[in-house]
């Protein structure tokens, strides 16, 4: 039994950055053995065990066969005889395919470690575009790592194009896509994952209305990237800065423009109400992708709303109201904070903007704060009753919104 630590453990030791996670492959051994040493058994397609102490995860060495369509297609075979190099050539990237002895010695058939140093996103073999979840993991690992000054090898952008032209991409299931682009969203440059989906086609595809607005223009004193597709990279990127990790920031950041997309021809570079419009597709793509409530709720909210937010300052009291209740925010402040979160980025995801001031965000608060502080204890011990008291709190509401002293412009 010979036991090798693999994957993105060997991969972020080698870039100098933290091992989070450890996973480990067993050549040389059966299912028996593995239960002999004490290890739990906890795969269901193949053989995975835990270790009794540490909980990481040690999978015996195993090779894999296209059987038919999607990620779903493959069969699985694990064997004392497979080797460690064997069960490295079925991994997506080289850099992921590298494995690590017991002594520190490394085991790197793919040339791994030239592409860490050379900062090159590859596939390691052909059996690459058998599995079109790996398409999105390539865009992922761009998000990730572009920060590092990693790019896509010419030769894996040309196989991700066959796997939009062949079809491949169409058997990807909405969890799976959501599952991806929920880890893309919670890295440093989630702008890398559209610009490698875009090249490669696949936007066009798994998000049709984030690819229509590339090419749609806005006025340039508001937006000097004049492109609304450019606009939109830059704002997931300031996202990612401003909440990062936060992939709910950066889903209404990814979805707070789709409306740009149906203005009319002979509008442009304006958008009178696209934020009206960009309901139907923030709803339309929320659905397809089966993402979670909160998700769509938020989405939608920033969607309709974000306008609303940059000019909170000139918004009447009871204005502020109906939108700090259409967000729930006086039961749920987070709601607030992670709309603010999203129109901030959208501030300052415009060229020369990136450290633009928002005194909206904190007078948003203050009114949230100053409108919860309202409670019914006052005007029931009036004698108000039913519908009477909800009447008076929003007017005492109204009023403690009104009392928020603004910034000085």
């Amino acid at each position: 039994m010979h036991i090798y630590l693999v994957g993105g453990a060997v991969r972020d030791k080698l870039l100098g950055r933290p091992v989070t996670d450890r996973d480990w492959v067993v050549v040389g051994a059966t299912p028996e053995d593995m239960l002999a040493a004490g290890y739990r058994p906890v795969g269901k397609d193949f053989p995975v065990f835990l270790h009794g102490q540490t909980k990481e995860e040690y999978a015996l060495a195993r090779t894999e066969r296209k059987t038919g369509r999607g990620y779903h297609g493959f069969a699985f075979h694990a064997d004392p005889a497979v080797t460690v190099e064997q069960d490295l050539e079925r991994r997506d990237l080289t850099i992921n395919a590298i494995a690590q002895r017991e002594d520190g010695t490394l085991v790197d058939p793919f040339g791994g470690v030239r592409d860490i140093e050379t900062r090159t996103l590859r596939h390691v073999s052909a059996a690459f575009v058998e599995d079109p979840v790996r398409l999105l993991r390539v865009a992922r690992f761009a998000a990730r790592y572009a920060p590092l000054g990693f790019t896509v090898a010419d030769e894996t952008m040309a196989l991700m194009r066959h796997m939009v032209d062949d079809g491949e991409i169409d058997h990807l299931v909405p969890e799976r896509v959501w599952a991806e682009t929920r880890k893309a969203l919670a890295e440093p440059m989630p702008s890398a994952f559209l610009r490698v989906l875009r090249e490669s086609g696949a936007l066009r595809v798994l998000f049709p209305e984030v690819e229509a607005l590339y090419g749609v223009p806005q006025r340039p004193e508001f937006h000097p990237e004049v492109d609304t597709g450019v606009h939109v990279e830059l704002v997931l990127d300031a996202a990612a800065r401003l909440a990062p990790g936060d992939a709910l920031v950066g889903w209404c950041a990814l979805t707070h423009d789709l409306g740009k997309a149906l203005t009319p021809q002979d509008v442009l570079p304006r958008h009178i109400m696209h934020e009206q419009r960009g309901i139907e597709p923030v709803r339309a793509m929320s659905a397809r992708l089966k993402v979670p409530v909160d998700y769509a709720f938020m989405a939608e909210m920033v969607c309709k709303h974000h306008l609303n937010a940059h000019m909170a300052l000139e918004l009447k009291p009871s204005t502020i109201l109906r939108l700090l209740e259409g967000l729930g925010a006086l039961r749920r402040p987070a709601r607030l904070e992670t709309f603010l979160l999203a129109c901030m980025a959208d501030k300052r995801g415009r060229l020369g903007s990136e450290d633009a001031a928002y005194p909206q965000a904190d007078f948003l608060r203050a009114c949230r704060d100053a409108a919860a502080s309202v409670t019914s204890q006052p005007f029931v011990e009036k004698g108000l009753q039913g519908p009477a008291i909800g009447e008076a709190m929003r007017k005492a509401q109204v009023q403690a919104i009104a009392s928020v002293t603004k910034p000085a412009p």
